[in-house]
């Protein structure tokens, strides 16, 4: 005896199985059946008349193909073109031009700013973080978010403010998502932050975090070990008295180093008092 055939799906049964498949709307006013045979195969294409054959040319020449490593920029050569340039940048405002026009980096493809600095660039202490993040991105000056609000209390718990501070990170792009900048693109944007602090020249440099201390005081070890410790940092032309501290967004999360970057800053402060007298 045969199987009993299963009744037809009602039409709730339909939307209901429809809804649970994801589908939500509807293409065309009338359903298509894909599975219906056409009525008539299609009309065959006209035929095209036999085209006149003409004089015989040689075919084009092969477009020659270059190797993608002559297309792009190697890392060496960014760093080259980053040091030459850097190097002939007479003033603040000329080295600023030289970053906008700088296309050696990737970060700045990314980017939706240039964050160069803020403060006075006349200001006898220098604080140098790692790399903008999203608010500093949108608003093109270094340390405006949560860590900068934290940057400007701890300045001012020694007396000073952004108008006697000059801010400004070692990577001028913030890098996409806020990851950690490459070796590579470090390299590349190091001469520009190390001539940046050569005409500020302040009396003072303050590296934030462990990345920005590694990269211009030439130091391997963690940060634990180098805060609070002073380092000389060479300009070419002077040597400037230099000490590492806890970023502030490293002290946001692990408030509990407060402490010691007070020490830090005092021992800032002594240093400027020191430098003034």
């Amino acid at each position: 005896m045969p199987p009993t055939p299963e009744p037809a799906p009602t039409l709730k049964q339909l939307l209901a199985f429809y809804l649970e498949a994801g589908v939500d709307c509807a293409l065309v006013d009338e359903p298509i059946n894909r599975l219906e045979e056409p009525d008539r195969a299609p009309a065959p294409a006209a035929a095209q008349p036999a085209a006149t054959p003409g004089p015989l040319r040689p075919p084009p020449a092969p477009t020659p193909s270059v190797p993608r490593s002559e297309i792009s920029v190697s890392p060496d050569a960014a760093i080259a073109t980053a040091r030459e340039a850097a190097r002939t940048a007479p003033t603040l405002e000329a080295l600023r031009a030289l970053l906008e026009n700088f296309d050696g980096c990737a970060l700045k493809q990314t980017a939706t700013k240039l964050v160069f600095a803020d403060g006075n660039p006349a200001a006898r202490v220098m604080f140098v973080g790692e790399a903008p993040g999203r608010d500093e991105d949108i608003e093109g000056l270094p340390f405006v978010g949560r860590s900068g609000k934290l940057l400007d209390r701890m300045i001012a718990a020694i007396g000073l403010d952004r108008s006697k501070a000059y801010i400004a990170n070692v990577i001028p792009w913030r890098p996409p998502g806020n990851r950690t900048p490459t070796p590579q693109e470090t390299q590349i944007c190091l001469p520009f932050i190390q001539r940046q602090i050569e005409l500020v020249d302040p009396d003072v440099l303050v590296t934030l975090g462990n990345p920005s201390t590694q990269a211009l005081l030439s130091t391997r070890e963690g940060i634990m070990r180098t805060r609070g410790k002073w380092f000389d940092y060479d300009t070419g032309t002077r040597s400037i008295r230099a000490i590492a501290t806890f970023h502030p967004a490293y002290l946001l999360r692990s408030p509990s180093y407060k402490k010691m970057t007070w020490l830090d800053l005092r021992a800032i402060a002594k240093a400027l008092q020191g430098a003034n007298a």
